[in-house]
């Protein structure tokens, strides 16, 4: 009967659990689903950092790939960071083959906005020899299973699979101008901050639920994403439309992005520290 409910009005099926502050999963409406982050630097051997997480059913794995390339004219100090958001039709029945879809599109705006605000990775590190030799990181997040909030899942990985990244040593022979690359010297990306999303689904436009499945992003009545830093300073607020927040909502919504931050944060440092480099 529930099953039947569910299916013909589920808006309605969700409103008799929120009366009661709980979630047909189970979860209160301020509690996150389990958050597992598994990196391996030879889970992509192609890969020079990588790192895979599961957000509730949600699964995303994030690769890092480094080259080298000149830097921008206008640039010449500074390296590049290059992200891009899959969400192929294998994750999920609402997605097509082909193309990258608007969703996708948004995403991967969305990670170089953060990218940008946070300055996780300050370019001018990237630089080899300035106006010469670069490095260019290609992030490719591919959501492997959809389940919802794919902007946290993203930003979850591509934060481990910087930290799990080793680069090698390059120098440029002043005789020949060439690069030369020390395969047997690696060293670390230099992260400088550690931004961290939280998404809120907003129900009848003013209930907020934290980490949203899909099923409760498609009865929503908007959405929005907090990103903040080590710091808790506020490094983006992502919300495409829908219902308006109070200042007051706002507020709260940030707050819980702080100290999701930290719980966040704790997780990844203890999987890093974990691991042995090889």
């Amino acid at each position: 009967l529930y099953i039947c409910f569910r299916t013909v009005e589920p808006l309605e099926y969700y409103r008799r659990f929120l009366k009661e502050d709980c979630r047909p999963d189970g979860r209160e409406l301020g509690e996150f689903r389990a958050t597992t982050h598994f990196l391996s630097s030879g889970s992509i051997t192609t890969a020079d950092g990588s790192a895979l997480v599961k957000l509730g059913n949600t699964m995303v794995i994030c690769g890092v790939k480094a080259e080298l390339a000149a830097p921008a004219v206008d640039f010449a100090n500074k390296g590049y960071i290059v992200p891009n958001v899959e969400l192929p039709s294998l994750c999920s029945t609402r997605f097509r083959s082909g193309p990258p879809g608007e969703e996708a599109q948004a995403a991967s705006q969305f990670i170089a906005d953060v990218i940008e605000n946070s300055q996780v990775i300050a370019k001018e590190d990237l630089c080899i020899a300035d106006g010469k030799l670069a490095w260019v990181l290609y992030c490719d997040i591919i959501c492997l299973d959809y389940d919802g909030n794919i902007l946290d899942a993203s930003v979850f990985a591509l934060l481990a699979a910087l930290k799990n990244v080793q680069l090698p040593s390059v120098t440029i022979n002043e005789e020949t101008g060439l690069s030369e690359v020390n395969l047997k010297q690696k060293n670390p990306l230099i992260i400088r901050k550690h931004p961290v999303a939280t998404s809120f689904a907003i129900f009848d436009d003013t209930l907020l639920l934290v980490d949203p499945t899909a099923e409760e992003e498609d009865l929503a009545t908007g959405t929005v994403t907090i990103v903040t830093d080590d710091e808790g300073r506020l490094c983006s607020v992502h919300k495409p439309g829908g219902s308006p927040l109070t200042g007051a909502k706002l507020q709260d919504c940030i707050t819980r992005a702080i100290t999701r931050h930290k719980e966040v944060k704790k997780l990844i440092d203890q999987v890093i520290k974990s691991i042995k480099p090889k």
